[in-house]
């Protein structure tokens, strides 16, 4: 699950989680990790929400 707020305070993030776990939290303006660990897989999958402009 990503979830992003619009209208939050700087900086853009998404936070993440999977099966209802904490994952981490990702930085959208400078394209790196805030809090926890992200694989390839992940980066890749937010890049492409990002590109998509879902993020």
């Amino acid at each position: 699950m990503f979830l992003a707020w619009k209208g939050d305070h700087a900086p853009r993030r998404v936070h993440v989680y999977k099966e209802g776990e904490f994952v981490v939290k990702w930085d959208l303006e400078r394209g790196e990790v805030m809090r926890g660990e992200a694989g390839r897989r992940l980066v890749r999958l937010i890049g492409e929400l990002v590109a998509e402009r879902r993020l």
